[in-house]
């Protein structure tokens, strides 16, 4: 332990994201990037950005991106907050709604970034485990808590609850915060926004990383009635009061004002997510229901670690969690066609390859 360090820092545990990898020939299937490239508007709208304009600060509240972003919803844009990626939004949802007078409840089974945030801002937290299929039971968060936060899909297991289950939990705890993060809600789930008019205690975070082939700019945003999002507005201007870049900002109108390119690449990430669990299901993987960009999957004879590294020797990354409940499983983010092809046609030899021993 340096000494220079903060007495906080030695007892952070970091969150570790998907390797980074410059191996030749790489097919990067473990981070849930998006195989296609953002909307071409997105490009030429940086372009334009490029002035002189750039010595000057950007607009602090981003409110170009918030009028787009609350025009498509049919809400007021002071009840929508943008910021570098939902993980920062998500940092100041923790700051400054969800460390109260009880413990936080999230899954026990989801994003991993959860408890680390946890750690970092002196949160107490909760666990409710998932069920024996791996999905998340609403019952189960009947119980005392200072808040709630449930990714909707679910992340690693890309299970989804329906609105129906999503307003029973705000009813259930009408005087506490309840967060649904909504990263990959674009690939098969009902977003939880045409819920916030009704629900007071109710804020939805997305990202433009996923669906948007974004992740390279890092844009974040939240909806929410006021009182929330002012919350977050007081956290940000203490912390960082110029969040978006110009360039950040341009290119995010222009992804979301382009729906149709949005909606082409998403149904085909959904064809092809389909497409490629009925190949895995045809070489034996368990593969869970998803509804994101990706496939959490189990092989009944080979463990997990055994693929992860001989798909690594191929030059295919995947995502090994080595946790309690899912070390025996993998998570596979979906690519084009021809990358899943690949996947498949490595996985068949390795299987194959175990089968004659």
């Amino acid at each position: 332990m340096s000494r220079y360090w903060s007495p906080i820092v030695s007892t952070l545990t970091p969150y570790v994201a998907g390797e980074q990898s410059a191996m030749s020939g790489l097919l990067k299937l473990n981070a849930n990037e998006s195989p296609y490239g953002p909307s071409p508007d997105v490009a030429v709208a940086i372009a334009a950005a490029l002035t002189d304009g750039l010595r000057l600060y950007p607009d602090p509240t981003s409110r170009r991106l918030r009028v787009a972003i609350a025009a498509s919803h049919g809400l007021d844009p002071d009840l929508v907050f943008v910021g570098n990626g939902s993980d920062e939004v998500l940092a100041h949802v923790f700051r400054g709604l969800l460390k109260q007078d009880a413990p936080l409840l999230f899954p026990d089974v989801t994003y991993s970034f959860y408890p680390s945030y946890c750690r970092l801002f002196g949160v107490a937290y909760r666990e409710v485990p998932l069920d024996e299929t791996m999905a998340v039971r609403v019952d189960d968060f009947r119980q005392p808590c200072g808040a709630i936060i449930l990714p909707n899909p679910n992340a690693p297991t890309g299970m989804a609850l329906g609105l129906d289950d999503i307003e029973r939990l705000l009813q259930d705890h009408p005087d506490r915060p309840v967060v649904i993060d909504e990263a990959y809600v674009d690939f098969g789930a009902d977003s939880a926004i045409k819920l916030v008019e009704r629900h007071p205690n109710l804020l939805v975070v997305q990202t433009f990383s996923k669906s948007r082939s974004m992740a390279g700019l890092r844009i974040g945003f939240a909806i929410g009635q006021r009182p929330l999002i002012e919350a977050l507005e007081r956290v940000r201007d203490s912390f960082n009061s110029y969040p978006l870049d110009r360039l950040a900002e341009a290119g995010a109108v222009a992804a979301w004002q382009d729906r149709a390119w949005f909606e082409k690449h998403r149904d085909m990430t959904i064809a092809s997510r389909e497409r490629l669990a009925t190949a895995l299901r045809a070489l034996g993987f368990d593969v869970l229901a998803s509804a994101a960009n990706f496939l959490f999957v189990a092989h009944p004879v080979r463990t997990a670690a055994e693929i992860l590294a001989e798909l690594r020797q191929r030059a295919i990354l995947v995502r090994h969690f080595n946790r309690p409940r899912i070390e025996n499983r993998l998570r596979i983010t979906v690519g084009t066609d021809a990358e899943c092809d690949r996947l498949v046609t490595a996985l068949q030899e390795i299987l194959g390859a175990a089968a004659g021993r």
